[in-house]
């Protein structure tokens, strides 16, 4: 870190520079000296920048859905967000682990291994509280779990488990299931304790209650998609599969889409009176000849030509012109 100069020294400077005693070519000099950079060969990077900053986006997206739901599921104000991505050895997010800790084991299928979704303890009694009807604030001590409240985390957590999928769509189509919870991170160990993990670490605030969330990932899982995680490639496939996929969208809505259409075989004007003396069997005659083409409106506008006719000893009507929107002549 550089030094920080107190006022004293920065006057003295700026003096130095007026009178000629110091030059600036000097100070430049010294600030173009090569900055040394530790590094640990035992745990060498393996991650790059680019593939973090996808990681992060990616994680951006499932802080809102996850938000999205958790403020629906528990009926509370949540407040969800990305606070770190790092890399680091899963030694170092184990030990951070403080026991009892809700750690769910996912398999993040169709990669290999396995990654770990953990919640921390106030935050999971603050969702146990609210689940059973109270307002979500745990200012109690930190106990074990017991059953029951397991049982109720394991069900949450199998759906927010259903929020990884949109995030992660544009790297790989994943289908990710909960193998199982545990409390401890002894019995939760998914990879050798020098593995490289990216750990992705969100503020969650639920209620009155703040709390950490974190999703540990080892760079085995990460390993068949990391070509895949950089940004070029993750805005690229955004905009190609967002245009296609809301021109599938709009077109599968077109097609459902229920029209009224009727045919006019055509028109006639009579008075009140006849109208209401008409008896079956009576003739009204009409202004077009079975000779004419009838018109064929959806939605009260004409659309088609038609002759009308027969099949299989129902009535029908055999389209003979599209009507195109120029056509002055059934324009409305």
């Amino acid at each position: 870190m550089s030094e920080i100069l107190s006022q004293e020294e920065i006057d003295a400077l700026l003096q130095a520079l007026n009178t000629g005693e110091v030059s600036v070519k000097e100070i430049e000099q010294e600030t173009k000296e090569k900055k040394v950079k530790k590094y640990d060969f035992k745990s060498p990077k393996k991650l790059a920048n680019d593939q973090l900053r996808t990681l992060n986006m990616i994680h951006e997206n499932f802080a809102r859905a996850l938000n999205t739901f958790l403020s629906g599921y528990l009926r509370t104000k949540t407040q969800i967000e990305v606070l770190s991505v790092e890399e680091i050895s899963y030694y170092e997010f184990s030990n951070s682990i403080s026991n009892p800790a809700l750690l769910a084991i996912i398999d993040f299928n169709p990669l290999p291994g396995q990654i770990i979704f953990e919640i921390s303890s106030q935050l999971s009694f603050s969702i146990i509280d609210r689940i059973l009807g109270g307002i979500g604030s745990y200012t109690g001590e930190i106990r074990a779990f017991t059953e029951i409240e397991i049982t109720l985390l394991n069900k949450i957590i199998r759906q927010i488990v259903k929020y990884f999928i949109d995030p992660w769509e544009n790297v790989i189509e994943l289908t990710p299931t909960v193998d199982k919870i545990e409390t401890n991170s002894q019995f939760a160990q998914i990879a050798s304790y020098n593995e490289t993990v990216a750990l992705i670490t969100f503020r969650a605030t639920i209620g009155e209650t703040e709390g950490l969330i974190n999703i540990c990932i080892p760079h085995i899982v990460l390993e068949p998609v990391l070509p895949k995680l950089s940004t070029k490639y993750w805005f690229s496939t955004i905009s190609k599969k967002s245009t296609d996929e809301e021109k599938n969208i709009i077109e599968k809505r077109v097609k459902k889409a229920t029209l009224n259409i009727k045919c006019i075989v055509g028109e006639a004007n009579i008075t009140l009176e006849d109208f209401i003396n008409l008896q079956e069997g009576d003739v009204i005659t009409l202004d077009k000849t079975i000779h004419d083409e009838i018109e064929i409106a959806v939605e009260d506008r004409v659309k088609y030509l038609g002759k009308p006719g027969t099949i299989k000893n129902k009535l029908s009507v055999k389209i003979t012109k599209v009507i195109e929107k120029d056509d002055d002549e059934y324009d409305e």
